[in-house]
């Protein structure tokens, strides 16, 4: 059997003190940098504070300065809508918290007063024109990144609302605000009728989307009789003779 001598037992020694050392030292600079790292946070945050204290007015007012200030925010990191407390440091630095929940509020009346005809289901720009005339002038002009923004913070209620994307990119952004997800041929059927003003037929899934008239038929009678989120018209075309649905949520309104 193989046994150390005396000097090999000293190298021996000498390397495990000079790895406690280094363990020891890389503790002391892990702390130090945390530390660190800890009083720069202090710093910006105090500074972020002042920046949003002294531009309170114009955050609140001006869309364009609101969304650079989140914009800002976004790009270091930082969600000035989270925080310790409800509301956030948003609600904290700048009394916006009263602010984001005065749309909210209105976000919800609008797409339960406008259910009826669209059954839960409304395009993203005509909500945003609905709540900027429900706010009006003294409101303030808000963006449909701000409506974004409050639908997001409404999803905790679980009542369904969310933003969907409508026809891929460069389609259209549509609101629902009902508990019930849309699958994907009800999907195909809102980007379809969001091309044609609102309007869509079996004839145009069959030849333009290849379906089988059965499964054209299906899609168009649940979106009618289970969802309410279309209307029939059972006298379109020139004769009068034709069938075809018409989807609230893609239409244009000028009320």
């Amino acid at each position: 059997m193989h046994r150390l001598g005396g000097a090999g037992l000293a190298a021996l020694h000498r390397q495990q003190d000079s790895q406690r050392s280094f363990d020891a030292l890389s503790t002391q600079l892990s702390r130090a940098q945390v530390d660190t790292l800890h009083a720069q946070l202090d710093q910006f945050r105090a500074a972020l504070t002042r920046f949003a204290t002294h531009h309170r007015a114009a955050i609140r007012s001006d869309p364009r300065f609101r969304h650079a200030f989140q914009q800002m925010c976004a790009a270091i990191g930082v969600d000035p809508l989270a925080g310790p407390r409800r509301g956030g440091w948003w609600e904290e630095a700048l009394g916006l918290g009263d602010w984001q929940s005065e749309l909210g509020v209105q976000i919800v009346d609008v797409c339960v007063s406008t259910r009826p005809r669209n059954g839960g289901l409304i395009e993203l720009a005509e909500l945003v024109r609905l709540v900027a005339r429900l706010r009006g002038l003294a409101g303030g002009a808000i963006t449909e990144e701000d409506v974004v923004r409050s639908i997001r913070a409404l999803r905790p209620l679980g009542a369904g609302y969310e933003v969907l994307d409508v026809g891929g990119a460069g389609g259209r952004r549509m609101v629902r605000s009902v508990p019930r997800a849309l699958d994907a041929d009800q999907m195909v059927v809102l980007a379809l009728a969001a091309e044609g003003g609102g309007r869509v037929d079996e004839d145009m899934l069959v030849s333009g989307k290849e379906w089988a008239p059965e499964r054209a038929r299906g899609v168009l009678q649940t979106m009618l009789l289970t969802d309410g989120t279309c209307w029939l018209d059972e006298q379109d075309g020139p004769n009068g003779m034709g069938r075809a649905y018409w989807i609230p949520a893609a239409m244009q309104w000028d009320d």
